[in-house]
């Protein structure tokens, strides 16, 4: 298994539309494996200048069904069949919290025959387990996240060299906390200020109160709401936490194991 991770911020935004911010997604490349977490309005284009087409995408991974996470999955399943001269020639795996698979038949409802094949498949991930899906250059494992009843945040390991952890959507949880501990890297949403806390979204304090009790080798706050953009946003999160601490900006690279980050140009 390989012991690397790579992962791209290909999205740090959220719903509301933004030219520096697209809303969320996270590319994770470990091995031969590419995987896709989250997928809201304007991932395939930051794939594209990512390099990588979206037939190269083995997962896609949802933590929950709002818009903003999963808004581009019909037209990115459609790009995925058509046209012939580039059409996947890969399986792809489908994965999301209680109640996805009805979520996904019913867009398949939607678009009868236009986002479905015989080498896709779906899973649906129960968030009270603790389970451990092993794959052939990673594990996964998942725990629920205090947002949405579906939503699960992601533990992605490669080999005995890297681990990161994805939240997706949540509030404080100690769930979290445990599926994150001693992580070389937490990828952290912080919708919002201190000043402007809303229940089922962390704050870059509380982010950093996750991160400093799980004690992960560095955190990324992403998922940004237009409140955070006059805010500093790195000394709130420094009340609580004192570790490597990065603010995510699109296309924004962090390599592990070592956590080099190459920022866009």
């Amino acid at each position: 298994m390989n012991n690397r991770l790579a992962m791209t911020i290909l999205g740090s935004g959220t719903c509301v539309p933004d030219l520096e911010k697209s809303a969320c997604a996270v590319l994770m490349e470990t091995g031969n494996s590419r995987l896709l977490f989250d997928i809201g309005p304007g991932t395939m284009r930051r794939l594209l200048q990512n390099g990588l087409r979206v037939q190269d995408i083995d997962c896609v991974l949802i933590s929950h069904f709002h818009p903003d996470h999963t808004g581009e999955l019909a037209a990115f399943l459609f790009a995925n069949k058509y046209p012939d001269l580039s059409r996947r020639q890969r399986p792809l795996t489908l994965a999301g919290g209680p109640g996805f698979k009805a979520f996904y038949e019913k867009l398949a409802a939607v678009y009868p025959n236009w986002i479905t094949w015989p080498e896709l498949s779906v899973m649906e991930l129960r968030p009270d387990t603790t389970d451990t899906c092993e794959f052939a250059d990673f594990s996964l494992s998942w725990a629920p996240a205090a947002h949405q009843p579906e939503s699960i945040a992601y533990r992605v390991a490669a080999g005995e060299g890297a681990c990161a952890v994805y939240t997706g959507d949540t509030d404080f949880s100690r769930e979290i906390i445990h599926l994150a501990q001693g992580a070389d890297l937490l990828i952290c949403e912080s919708a919002l200020p201190d000043e402007i806390k809303v229940d089922g979204h962390m704050t870059p304090s509380v982010a950093g109160k996750t991160a400093a009790e799980s004690s992960v080798g560095a955190l990324v706050l992403t998922h940004f709401y237009p409140e955070c953009d006059n805010v500093d946003l790195r000394a709130q999160c420094r009340t609580t936490y004192s570790g490597p601490l990065h603010l995510a900006r699109d296309l924004m690279k962090i390599h592990l194991p070592g956590g080099d980050v190459t920022w866009p140009q």
